[in-house]
């Protein structure tokens, strides 16, 4: 370990030097006297990705109140918050972190252990002027802009009163959201929404809360009280299980309050306006998705049978359609383990969603069931549904739950809709409503990349793409991969499977990867290499995502 003054002097001596000079600064650990930093990946050029660094901090320093390191969860809000605080800290300048989103997410840039220790990782971007160093400007770097940030995300026990309180409010927030998503569980319930939450966004590229926007409020009869911890009482709109259905008229609110509900399986930052909303964690949001890859995934809940004989019990393709994409979805789902689906009808192929009697009677050798058709023996099965629908009532007959939306209000629509169905009756057909049938799970095998023997490299884009070598992987319709952080961790989970040499399910290598993320930390995923910044994704995720690589190779399992 060697003083900082001497990096200090080591920088300002490099001015001008060839780039490559900057290696010189790699090799030690550099103690500042309350935080020490390693430099521990020396970008090799100018337009090269930017410098690793790894900051520590030892407990005494950092001054984290104890009350709030007792639990692992409270140590990944921890982690959470000085991650924005170093963010907010650095904008725009040379030193950088992982951007955050609206949710809380277990990081890999920040690290708080169970006594107070704190590990931070950043990058810095080595100053130049053509591919000549400015060591005096990379000395400013590391002897004041990189020192504040760091006093300033930090430092607990000298810093401002307002840090220790906003740290505070930010752990309560998250240790709210658990006692909630708890109390789902106790109460046969599926979501909570709390009373005054605000669940409009700025835009559909903006997660912030709209200003002025219209607060929840819930109807009597589908309301709930909850005493939580740090909150207190709080009456929300309580979601059972069963099959719900959100109507409404257009721009009246239907999809905002789906997608709060989406989005009501991570926790959320206070201030964000959906700090109170929570929704059970293996809900899945399913779209139609025309031209996605399927993977040897069941489809034959929905669709029968192809033509050219294709199996739809264990079915392939490179070019789904919507409707085959949408039954893929769900199948998938299911087979992940989750008990709650998503749908919005905007997003959805119509022929898979409904199907009405004049249609059945003129076309009668369509292989598609649709949902409407299944959904009955689903929630038989222990699988809850939540679709918005303003344009077909036939999913009314099976609601156990009708929510209106009028103006962003909600009511409760249940009774009335039961008057209407009583009153218009949809014709069913006795074959319908078949329990729901076990899906054949998928087993994984090693899937070659076709370029073996070369620089592997994996990667993400955005929420929307994973790079495999040679290979994309089309993400973009996995609304909950929140964080890019969370596809770069799916990218590094899928390059574990192509190299895997156990036949392990998909769903048992979701829950193993999760455990493995629990017990020892999100650095595992890419062990090798100086870890990227990554978050962790939820196991349906990391299911869904394996079933859009084209490259994947699977065998199904017998039914049980």
């Amino acid at each position: 370990m060697r003083d900082a003054d001497r990096l200090i002097s080591l920088l300002h001596r490099l001015d001008a030097k060839p780039y490559g000079a900057y290696k010189q600064i790699g090799d030690d650990t550099w103690d500042y006297g309350d935080f020490t930093i390693n430099v521990t990946k020396v970008q090799s050029d100018p337009y090269a990705p930017a410098s690793h660094l790894r900051i520590r901090m030892g407990a005494d320093v950092a001054g984290i109140p104890n009350s709030l390191l007792k639990e692992p969860q409270g140590r990944v809000a921890i982690a959470d918050f000085i991650a924005r605080t170093f963010a907010r800290a650095t904008r725009r300048g040379p030193v950088s972190i992982a951007p955050c989103g609206q949710e809380i997410l277990n990081r890999s840039s920040v690290k708080v252990t169970e006594c107070g220790d704190v590990e931070l990782r950043a990058c810095v971007h080595l100053p130049a002027r053509g591919r000549r160093i400015k060591g005096h400007e990379a000395a400013r770097i590391f002897d004041e802009i990189l020192p504040d940030a760091i006093y300033d995300a930090c430092d607990f026990l000298e810093g401002p009163e307002s840090l220790s309180a906003n740290l505070t409010a930010h752990v309560y927030a998250h240790t709210d959201y658990l006692a909630l998503t708890s109390y789902l569980a106790e109460h046969d319930l599926v979501a909570f929404l709390a009373d005054g939450s605000i669940l409009a966004r700025v835009s559909g590229i903006s997660d912030l809360p709209l200003e002025r926007a219209i607060a929840l409020t819930s109807p009597d009869t589908l309301a709930h009280t909850v005493r939580l911890p740090h909150a207190g009482l709080v009456r929300g709109l309580a979601i059972p299980k069963g099959i719900t259905t959100i109507v409404g008229g257009g721009y009246h609110g239907k999809s905002t309050l789906l997608n709060a509900i989406e989005r009501g399986v991570y926790p959320h930052i206070p201030g964000d306006g959906r700090e109170l909303v929570a929704t059970v964690p293996h809900a899945m949001k399913v779209k139609a998705e025309d031209g996605r890859a399927c993977r040897g995934v069941d489809i034959s809940l929905f669709i029968s049978d192809l033509p050219r004989g294709s199996d739809t019990t264990h079915f392939f393709t490179d070019n789904a359609s919507g409707s085959t994409s949408q039954a893929a979805a769900i199948s998938e789902a299911l087979e992940a383990g989750s008990q709650l689906l998503l749908i919005d009808e905007d997003t959805s192929a119509t022929n898979l969603m409904i199907r009405d009697e004049r249609m059945r009677v003129l076309v009668d050798t369509e292989p598609i069931t649709p949902l409407v058709d299944r959904i009955e023996g689903l929630r038989s099965g222990g699988v809850s549904t939540i679709l918005v629908m303003g344009g077909s009532g036939d999913y009314l007959d099976a609601a156990d739950t009708v929510i209106g939306l009028d103006h962003y209000a909600v009511a409760d629509l249940t009774e009335r809709a039961r008057e209407l169905c009583a009153r218009h009756p949809r014709p069913t057909r006795p074959d319908t409503e078949p329990p729901h049938p076990p899906l054949r799970s998928r087993v994984l095998h090693a899937s070659p990349t076709g370029t073996e023997g070369k620089r592997p490299k994996t990667s993400a884009k955005g929420t929307h793409t994973l790079t495999l070598d040679r290979t994309s992987i089309d993400i973009s319709a996995l609304e909950q991969v929140v964080d890019p952080a969370q596809a770069e961790a799916l990218a590094w989970i899928v390059r574990a499977v192509v190299s895997t040499k156990r036949h392990v399910t998909m769903r048992d290598f979701a829950t193993e990867v999760t455990r493995r993320i629990e017990r020892e930390g999100l650095d595992w995923l890419c062990a090798s290499h100086y870890p990227p910044h990554v978050a962790q994704p939820r196991p349906v995720d990391i299911v869904a995502a394996l079933s859009r690589y084209r490259a994947l190779r699977v065998q199904d399992t017998p039914r049980t």
